[in-house]
């Protein structure tokens, strides 16, 4: 029943955030592809449904693709390309290594080019799996404006240079996001993205080691859970073991997340920063009690769908990739 509520709620937000000032968001609608390939969500969730079925885990990643599309470059599905010779894309920067679900993307796409040949856009794909991915995880759904053109440009050096960082304090990650007209509520909202999804060792041994010359662990960890971690996580240089972002439910999206950051054991120096703040703070706890997850489903679908706007190219901008790995 919540889901369905904040179908409701969401269509009059969605409208307005097309309806904005930027000339690009304006190209996006809600059935754009109703004449040219009008089962294009129909083909999406049918092999997304397959895909989460076989591997439940993989939701995150492909919300986390995404997330760090839009990061750069806008939602140009500039994240999928592959790197040329002269040419180290984004999918290889340093920040990116972890990313996974590159072949899923493919395999969706090569459903909708026998259905519809060169006509859906990478990038209106990503952000479809992104929201279909929390849909099958028990999350909520929201109205995904299409239109979306092919970025052909892919760098390592602006990825690595506008991803916010795990480390990331309160100051530095609202910058970032208000490089992309996102607030302060969206960076506590988006960051309950965290309910899906593993972590690599690397992302977060910092906190466990030689963290600072008074402190061998962050003091900001609870000190129980960095024991914990350290038990998976042996050394800085561990590459191989992953930890659940939300221990017990990192295939779940729901509202635990809030609750481990409430008790100081978010994972991430980024998530220990929602605790610095006091207006994501008092989110935090809010959520955290678990009397407002409608609340939080409605907000992260108003994010997202903000968020799914970034930066877009549409009209004659860009193109249609015929293959997400390369340009045409």
């Amino acid at each position: 029943m919540a889901i369905k509520s904040s179908v409701l709620l969401l269509l009059p937000v969605a409208l307005l955030l097309l309806a904005g000032s930027s000339p690009a968001v304006a190209q996006l609608e809600i059935g754009y592809y109703s004449k040219t390939c009008p089962n294009v969500e129909a083909i999406v969730r049918e092999e997304m449904d397959k895909i989460i079925s076989a591997a439940p885990s993989l939701a995150g990643p492909l919300l986390r693709l995404h997330f760090h599309d839009c990061f750069v470059r806008g939602c140009d599905a500039s994240v999928l390309l592959n790197s040329t010779e002269g040419n180290l894309a984004e999918r290889d920067a340093k920040p990116n290594k972890s990313l996974r679900g590159f072949s899923s993307v493919d395999r969706v796409k090569a459903k909708l080019e026998a259905a519809c040949p060169n006509t859906v856009s990478c990038a209106d794909v990503l952000t479809l799996m992104a929201r279909d991915a929390v849909v099958l995880s028990k999350g909520p759904t929201w109205p995904v404006a299409l239109g979306r053109r092919d970025g052909k440009v892919s760098s390592a050096v602006e990825a690595a240079d506008q991803l916010p960082p795990a480390f990331g304090d309160i100051p530095l990650l609202t910058k970032i996001f208000a490089s992309k007209n996102l607030d302060l509520k969206d960076l506590v909202v988006l960051s309950g993205a965290h309910t899906l999804g593993t972590a690599h060792c690397p992302s977060y041994a910092d906190r466990l080691y030689n963290f600072s010359s008074a402190y061998n662990a962050d003091p900001s960890l609870d000190s129980e859970y960095a024991d914990k971690l350290r038990t998976r996580c042996k050394s800085a240089d561990d590459k191989a073991m992953l930890s659940e972002m939300d221990p017990g439910s990192y295939k779940t999206f729901d509202t635990s997340y809030y609750r481990h950051v409430a008790k100081h054991r978010g994972l991430f120096q980024s998530d220990a920063a929602l605790l610095t703040d006091a207006t994501t703070m008092e989110y935090v706890q809010r959520i955290a009690t678990g009397k407002f997850d409608d609340e939080f489903f409605k907000d992260f679908s108003e994010s997202m769908i903000k968020m799914g706007n970034v930066g877009v190219l549409t009209g004659a901008e860009g193109e249609i990739r015929k293959k997400c790995y390369i340009v045409n």
